[in-house]
């Protein structure tokens, strides 16, 4: 069966590098401003998408932590979960997880993109430091499913304030800058994390937590007084 799902993983990549190949160059947006200092594809956005690119790794970083495969480790060692309790939690969790973004657009149509990311983040992210604290799996379980009813309403904001923030011809190169510090972080992480899950504490959430924490209000101090120019939020 693993292999099975693993070569079903590979072939649907296959199929997509397929796809990105037969796109027309006309999916490309003009450049409105050559500047012969742009690097990266990047011109007058370098410095906001330095910062922003900065924040992201620190929050994948965070991420790396608390990886679906160390959440349930850590389950099983704690309270003696099993696999089809884990299954199902983490089928739950994915399912609200995929809710609350479809959510974060009409909430950031009210309270704004800067908002809508550290409002929801930060209260989930607390959440996932009690995680560890509570004394059975079925609060530690219900704890976890109310962090992921929220969690990921930052997702799709985090996106569009990175595209409406930089001008038309910016956003591909922003997309992926921001992508590559993003995957740096995430990859960082499970090699310092790893060691935590030798000890059977709840360390993995309390520093992830921490982390995130960190993040949404260094996220929100920079940015707060930074909304999307209106031309561009219009747009998202």
């Amino acid at each position: 069966m693993t292999s099975l799902l693993l070569t079903g993983y590979a072939c649907a990549g296959g199929l997509l590098g397929v796809l990105f190949l037969r796109l027309s160059p006309a999916v490309e947006v003009p450049q409105s401003s050559p500047s012969p200092g742009s690097r990266w594809g990047l011109h007058r956005s370098g410095g906001i998408v330095a910062r922003l690119s900065a924040l992201f790794a620190l929050d994948a970083f965070a991420g790396g932590f608390i990886l679906q495969s160390v959440m349930a480790y850590w389950f099983h060692v704690r309270f003696g979960a099993s696999t089809a309790a884990l299954g199902s939690l983490f089928f739950c969790a994915n399912l609200l997880a995929a809710a609350s973004a479809l959510l974060a657009s009409r909430i950031a149509a009210r309270i704004g993109l800067v908002n809508t990311m550290v409002f929801t983040h930060l209260p989930s992210n607390v959440m996932l430091v009690f995680v560890p604290l509570m004394p059975n799996l079925a609060s530690a379980m219900g704890l976890l499913l109310a962090r992921f009813a929220i969690s990921q309403m930052d997702v799709p904001t985090r996106q569009s304030y990175t595209m409406s923030v930089v001008d038309p011809d910016e956003r591909a190169a922003a997309a992926g800058v921001t992508g590559i510090a993003r995957s740096l972080g995430a990859g960082l992480a499970p090699v310092v994390g790893g060691a935590f899950l030798l000890t059977g504490s709840g360390a993995p959430f309390f520093v992830a937590g921490g982390l995130k924490i960190a993040y949404d209000l260094l996220l929100y101090r920079a940015f707060r007084r930074s909304p999307p120019p209106p031309a561009r939020a219009d747009a998202r």
